[in-house]
């Protein structure tokens, strides 16, 4: 039996002759098939959200969310884009300094949604900024001059009024990033600015960052310091630098992502199923508490204890 189809039957048979049930059954099937698959893959954009976070630092910010903030956020849910514009010391003066004549001194790090890394270098700030339509743009001080209120101003005053007259998404919330006292042990030439008292240095941290935030507009503060204060004063102790005053690639550097996760996500990183597999699962537990009591109290040191119904 020859079956008239619609793309060799006249207008007139197409629209006076009966549709075959076998044809009407496989196109309702195409159809149903292809509603699932739109559900289906709204339904997982729906559940993820994504935090696009532009970082203006220096080898501090590489420490903190070039390793694994992403994959922190793999396993809750959360899909970061982000973007660290580096240079090695880079103090708020010398950020300020590149913008007013216009420098492409930086790396550009960044790392897209499915986690790939790229490194380009030469760029200038603005180049960063307009990079994406950030959600979070983060400033920090170099660590030599972090615990020193008089290197904040006016330096980053101006920088957060720059960026806000040529982002592209004005909603943009501008983040301060506490950065860490260095080990006690440290051989660093700016320890001794702190009388080489790693307790000193912390506080001082705390209160230039604080000042200096709150002088600037900024209202959140990540509290990387503090977590690692935390962690320090955990079994573990002292042992989160690996030179003196960068993070070790697994626990230093973990417990700084932890604290920017819960900070940008606002979710609880207690229970996160991710951890570096150097570290034992104490370990990784707590550093995860340690960054979540940095949040609850970020500039104050907590010590940190681990029972089975913590949250």
């Amino acid at each position: 039996m020859n079956i008239i189809t619609p793309k060799n039957m006249t207008k007139r048979e197409f629209y006076t002759t009966p549709l075959n049930i076998n044809n009407f059954n496989r196109i309702k099937k195409y159809i149903l098939t292809i509603w699932l698959f739109i559900v289906l893959f709204s339904i997982n954009a729906w559940s993820q959200d994504t935090i696009k976070v532009l970082a203006v630092g220096n080898s501090f910010s590489i420490d903190a969310v070039e390793n694994y903030l992403y994959d922190l956020g793999q396993a809750d849910g959360v899909i970061f884009i982000i973007g660290n514009l580096h240079i090695s010391s880079c103090s708020l003066e010398k950020h300020w300094n590149n913008v007013e004549n216009d420098k492409a001194e930086y790396s550009y790090r960044k790392i897209d949604p499915a986690g790939k890394k790229t490194t380009t270098p030469g760029i200038s700030l603005l180049q960063g900024i307009n990079d994406e339509s950030w959600d979070y743009i983060s400033f920090q001080q170099n660590s030599a001059n972090s615990g020193l209120i008089e290197t904040y101003s006016p330096y980053l005053i101006q920088l957060t009024a720059y960026v806000k007259k040529h982002i592209a998404n004005q909603k943009a919330k501008f983040l301060f990033h506490q950065t860490w006292a260095y080990a006690q042990n440290s051989k660093s030439d700016a320890f001794p600015k702190y009388n080489s008292d790693q307790k000193q240095m912390y506080k001082s941290i705390v209160k230039a960052s604080r000042k200096a935030a709150r002088k600037a507009g900024i209202r959140t503060i990540i509290p990387s310091g503090t977590a690692i204060q935390n962690g320090r004063n955990s079994f573990i102790g002292d042992r989160f630098c690996r030179d003196g005053h960068h993070l070790t690639f697994d626990l230093g550097r973990y417990t700084a992502a932890c604290a920017w996760f819960e900070t940008l996500s606002g979710k609880s990183v207690v229970g996160n199923s991710f951890a570096p597999t150097t570290i034992t699962p104490l370990e990784a537990i707590t550093v995860q508490r340690a960054a979540h009591q940095a949040i609850l109290k970020p500039f104050t040191v907590t010590t940190v204890r681990l029972g089975i119904n913590y949250q």
